[in-house]
This record gives C-alpha cells, structure tokens and sequence, in this order.
C-alpha cells in the first residue's frame, strides 16, 4: 500500500495515523489536506473532521532492486546488487554464482529482465530513467564482442564485395555495430527486419541492398 486516505478530529492526528499505517515517516510521504476540519462550537454546534491523504515517497531504484532481487529468487538465483546512479541512468551490478542463468543464450533473458526491471522503475520516476543490470561485467564483455564481430563482419563484406547480415539482436548491440563502423569508409550499416528480429546489414559503400 503506497496511498491511504484518512479521517480524524485533527490533521496531526489524521496524518499520524497514516504515517503508521504506511509504516514511514513524515519525509518519506506527500500528504494532501483535503479538509481541515472545524472544531465545535461551545459544544453546541458539531465540528467537522479532518481528512488528508498521504502517499508514500516511492524510490524507483530501490522498487527496480527489489524487483529484480525478488525475481531472481523465484528463478532459484541468490544475488548481491550493488547500485551506480547518475540522473537518467541506473547501472545494477549484479554478483551471483548463477549469472549465467540470468544472461541466458545471448544474453536473451537477461535483456527480458532489463525491460521488465526497467518498466517497473519508471513506474515511479518523475523522468525516464534507463535500468542497466550487468551480471558479474558481463555487459563490458559482450560490448567488446560486439566490436570485435562488426570489425569481422566488415572485413567479410570488404573482402566478398558482397553484403553480410547478422543475426537478430536487440537495440542498444545494433547501435553498437553502428557506432564502431561508422568509422569505417569502405562499408556502410543498416538496420533490417521488424523487432524483435531486427538485424543488422553490412555492405561494402556502392552496392546495393
């Protein structure tokens, strides 16, 4: 429960209440008077209560943790996560003795629990925030891959004068290959295919797709 609506005789009391209910203090909350109330008269006239609503201040890093925490331990997989934030960027490093089972072939699961981790967090970011998880620098490891396999794949096209195209991959490893042959003048990239079996082609500058 991050949200509690509550009525009492004062806003003090009505906002302590909450703050008990949502289990968290004062600066971990927003709090929302919907009526002040009014205090009786002589005991004659009847006061009116208090009513506020209180929400919780919900951390997006933190909830993107314990998501990926919580569904790795469904999967069987005990892990450490150490956390690297800059203001668009969350990196989660990720210390386990089943990465593996988190990277997958390819590194296939781990970029579906990416997404997923990644939706959660901006459920709760006021601006999107990008979720890296990176088990045990397997994300440095796979970009050098990247590069080594598009440097391969140009000196393929350059040497057949023909064009190569890769296998499906996701958007930031196509970028990636973008980025590193860009460099190159003899070949030029392009994006194919419809996600999630969008590839890249590699062809040598003057020919045709």
């Amino acid at each position: 429960m991050n949200e509690i609506t509550i009525t009492a005789q004062t806003i003090e009391a009505a906002v302590q209440e909450a703050l008990d209910a949502l289990e968290v203090e004062r600066n971990q909350t927003n709090v929302e008077i919907i009526e002040p109330g009014k205090k009786g008269f002589l005991g004659i006239f009847k006061g009116k209560p208090a009513v506020v609503k209180v929400t919780k201040i919900v951390d997006p890093v933190e909830e993107a943790v314990h998501f990926i925490t919580n569904v790795s331990r469904e999967m069987g997989i005990s892990i450490h996560t150490n956390v690297k934030k800059t203001s668009r960027n969350c990196i989660i490093e990720i210390s386990s003795d089943s990465a593996g089972m988190l990277i997958g072939k390819h590194g296939q699961t781990l970029n579906a629990l990416q997404l997923l981790t990644q939706l959660v967090a901006n459920r709760y970011s006021q601006q999107f925030l990008n979720v890296v998880l990176n088990p045990e620098g397997y994300r440095e490891k796979r970009k050098e891959m990247v590069e080594k396999l598009a440097l391969k794949i140009a000196n393929q096209a350059i040497k057949t004068n023909r064009s190569v195209q890769l296998e499906p991959m996701p958007s930031h490893e196509r970028k990636m290959i973008h980025q590193v042959l860009a460099k190159n003048s003899l070949v030029e990239t392009h994006s194919v295919g419809k996600e999630p079996k969008r590839s890249i082609l590699v062809q040598p500058i003057g020919k045709k797709h």
